[in-house]
């Protein structure tokens, strides 16, 4: 589209087009009604177990003929700050439904090494070859900084609003003709754009309803939502925004129950060309995490999801895909069972549909929690040329069981033990707790420390505490996805809504605003401009969407007048009572501006009052 005449800024599928050849991975199709799905699947991954991977039986690790107890508490507790990190008892009939794995077995030949052994890489380090240059692409690399809503624009662009524009006005006559009543014009592109900038609105300037934005009738009103849209307007619009064909919807909901069901087709139109954009405009850098982002809803349908440990306990499951800045390079919805299953469990599956080589490139450094690291994993990823750490559990299949030499709960802080199993090297690292982590890009220590605040000598001092390398990159590096939910949370245009779709929708339109964003401020860092905050950004980006540009308060005129200081006063204190030093001259005066409040002197030789107001420097209020 062209812009002032100048700039054109093209859709991001034919960014996609110009920067890189088109993902070669087929979106991923899925075979169950999510209200049918695999109960034990689901189980499973409600209480982040994945069965082909964890040890999911009642097991007894037999050293001298008794349970060994510090192993037992390092699986209870296995690592420090891990989101995933929890125990599933499996007791009758579910112990009988698993069983045992042939992996449980002690390696009594093998120990635990320490850090003053020393250790090497068994292959070559990892040269990071990524398909494109990192950062900010084509075409917004080699253009000045476009403003927030011409990038929000690329990655809902023209194609995308008018596939939302369409589907939503076949939704309200789809409505209409089942018999509710409301009124309804089409809705047109710059209709949508506006909409989506109320929502943006309606998260700075926060109501308990709606409704409430158009109230004239309350001390908290406020007048700018009446200015873009009436109330009905946006309410219709709010019920009926629907991103897929409704003809095509009752098709797919025919299928239920079949392979050629796609539980995605209320997302699909966006959920793509969102997809592709993120990968379009940006290439990320050479540290990215996996990790889950939930979308809150209640809704009653299979896709919904319970996680105890998170903040937002019901709803949708994202994987996502993020480098060190925030940015979501990519994302995928957790739906169930997949007819593409490559049998080797969930964790394997939702980080391998993230990293796609022919997209990336190669010497990517990976970081996940304990739910997705596997020594099966780690390997795959290793002979595809991407690096990985992760922290781990002790039930996983395929972790060193020995316990010779190990960690106890009685270790002393800093401590190290490390084991290397090829490219794999396990390391535990005693913290305030046990700290567990597995990786392929490290050694098992090169010296490094980090400060922590404890006793010593009976005193509360600072102590420097020798720390693997793969512990200090984890913590460095693990945190990109925390981070793009903490800039998502922070000014959501999340409402609660009825149609879990249309939740999902206001997170797509989050995700666009929150990468936008970051774009915007990588690029005012590369021509060392300052970045705007991310409030401010958001509020250029919502008035630009609704095409209002907000008034100014009529000030008040005051009237520059000199008054007494104090009135009332008695005959014989007219003349001192309320005197004040002249603001001009410092001459005690029993006169002041009536608006400015400032003493200042009006007698016969001297005016300070009028040579106060006439002055250059003086800013009339």
């Amino acid at each position: 589209m062209e812009r002032h005449g100048v700039r054109r800024f093209y859709s991001a599928s034919e960014v996609l087009e110009l920067v890189t050849a088109q993902d070669g991975q087929n979106e991923e199709r899925y075979s169950s009604d999510p209200d049918t799905a695999d109960t034990d699947e689901e189980e499973d991954f409600i209480e982040g177990i994945d069965k082909l991977h964890d040890i999911t039986g009642n097991i007894v690790e037999e050293k001298d003929g008794d349970l060994n107890e510090d192993d037992e508490e390092d699986n209870n507790g296995v690592v420090a700050g891990a989101s995933r990190g929890r125990k599933r008892s499996r007791e009758g009939p579910a112990s009988k439904r698993r069983g045992k794995r042939s992996e449980t077995h002690v390696d009594t030949q093998v120990k635990w090494k320490t850090e003053k052994e020393t250790d090497h890489l068994l292959h070559p380090p990892l040269h990071f070859c990524p398909k494109r240059t990192p950062g900010v692409q084509l075409p917004l690399s080699n253009t000045e900084i476009p403003s927030p809503s011409e990038l929000f624009k690329l990655f809902f662009d023209q194609a995308t609003i008018k596939t939302l524009c369409e589907n939503t006005n076949k939704n309200a006559a789809k409505n209409l003709a089942a018999g509710k009543k409301f009124r309804w014009t089409d809705v047109t592109a710059n209709e949508m754009y506006a909409y989506i900038g109320l929502t943006l609105y309606m998260g700075l300037m926060k109501r308990p309803q709606l409704k409430d934005f158009w109230r004239t009738t309350t001390a908290f009103q406020v007048s700018y939502p009446g200015k873009v849209m009436s109330r009905d307007r946006f309410l219709n619009i709010h019920t009926n925004v629907h991103m897929s064909n409704p003809e095509d919807d009752a098709v797919n909901d025919q299928k239920k129950g079949t392979p050629d069901y796609d539980p995605l087709h209320r997302l699909r139109p966006l959920y793509d060309s969102l997809r592709v954009a993120c990968k379009a405009l940006y290439h990320p850098r050479k540290n990215l995490s996996v990790d889950e982002r939930m979308v809150a809803t209640k809704a009653k349908i299979g896709l919904k999801q319970y996680i105890k440990s998170k903040p937002t306990k019901w709803g949708i499951k994202l994987f996502v895909l993020s480098d060190t800045t925030g940015y979501t390079t990519d994302f995928h919805i957790y739906t169930g069972r997949s007819t593409q299953k490559t049998g080797k469990g969930l964790s394997f599956d939702a980080v391998m549909s993230l990293i796609n080589k022919d997209y990336l490139g190669s010497g990517y450094h990976i970081y996940c929690d304990n739910f997705y690291t596997s020594p099966a994993l780690f390997c795959h990823l290793h002979k595809l040329g991407f690096g990985a750490c992760g922290t781990f559990r002790n039930s996983r299949v395929g972790v060193p069981k020995t316990t010779k030499n190990a960690l106890t709960k009685k270790s002393p802080r800093g401590s190290i033990r490390w084991l290397r199993e090829g490219p794999l090297i396990f390391v535990k690292w005693m913290d305030t707790r046990e700290v567990s982590v597995c990786s392929t890009v490290h050694t098992a220590f090169k010296g490094d420390a980090v400060r922590r605040v404890g006793k010593a000598g009976g005193q509360h001092q600072v102590l420097y505490v020798p720390v693997p390398s793969a512990v200090r990159d984890y913590n460095c590096f693990m945190g990109g996805v925390d981070l793009s939910d903490q800039l998502i949370g922070s000014y959501t245009s999340w409402r609660k809504c009825k149609k879990w779709y249309k939740t999902v929708l206001h997170i797509f339109i989050d995700i666009a605003v929150t990468n936008s964003y970051l774009i915007h401020k990588e690029m005012c860092a590369q021509l060392e401009q300052k970045a705007p905050k991310h409030q401010a950004f958001q509020e250029q980006l919502t008035v630009a969407l609704c095409g209002v540009e907000p008034q100014a308060a009529p000030t008040t005129s005051y009237r520059h007048l000199p008054v007494a200081i104090f009135e009332g006063a008695s005959v014989e204190d007219k003349a001192t009572k309320g005197r004040r030093k002249c603001k001009l001259c410092g001459k005690c005066t029993p006169f002041m501006c009536e608006a400015c409040k400032l003493p200042l002197c009006v007698i016969v030789d001297r005016n300070c009052h009028k040579d106060f107001h006439s002055s250059s420097g003086h800013a009339k209020k």
